[in-house]
């Protein structure tokens, strides 16, 4: 279930729009709202555009696009693909309602507050068990969702790291995965040649 919803300007990290959803099922919301607020202080324009942060029994989802942070908050066994789904279908109405113009000359926090009707429209869509078996189509533009990186929210927080150090470090590890799965098909084709190798000899 998506218990949080906010959208802010990575620039400055000002929030744009929220919903809370489930403040009774969660009381200690203001704790994640604050968690929230401190990671789009942390948020540039090197920063992952899409990443998972998990936080005790919640995880917040986040997707940049065009300079604007559309975050979730949901359960740690709430869907991945569907939390990342319901982020792009926010982001594709807000760019469509807020043009990048207005959106960069706005200075109040929560100018775009008019935006929660759509996010609890939006919501309700996504948590109905309908819309599970209409994933493939709502989201078929989120390709390998399992691919996002997920750190801990706390740790990052208190280590005071910045977005694009976690991007730099899930790029290493990519990196270092290819290289082990060249390096494992290398010793297997070896390890082919080498049988065939002593076939051949014992027939001769």
């Amino acid at each position: 279930m998506i218990l949080l919803t906010m959208i802010a300007r990575v620039s400055d990290g000002l929030p744009l729009a929220a919903s809370i959803h489930n403040e009774e099922t969660a009381p200690n919301m203001p704790e994640y709202q604050s968690k929230a607020k401190k990671l789009f202080r942390r948020l540039n324009s090197t920063s992952p555009s899409r990443c998972s942060l998990e936080s005790g029994a919640y995880t917040f989802h986040y997707q940049i696009d065009s300079g604007v942070c559309y975050l979730a908050l949901a359960g740690c066994n709430f869907s991945k693909r569907l939390a990342f789904s319901y982020l792009d279908d926010l982001r594709r109405e807000f760019a469509n309602q807020f043009d990048t113009v207005r959106v960069d000359s706005v200075a109040r926090p929560y100018h775009f507050i008019e935006f929660e009707q759509y996010i609890k429209k939006a919501r309700r869509s996504f948590v109905d068990s309908r819309a599970n078996r209409n994933l493939a189509m709502l989201g078929a533009e989120l390709q390998d969702v399992q691919r996002i990186m997920v750190e801990n929210m706390d740790e990052v927080l208190a280590r005071g790291e910045s977005l694009a150090t976690l991007d730099d470090k899930a790029s290493h590890l990519s990196l270092l995965s290819r290289r082990y799965r060249d390096d494992a098909a290398y010793l297997n084709l070896r390890s082919v040649y080498a049988r065939y190798g002593i076939a051949c000899v014992a027939l001769a």
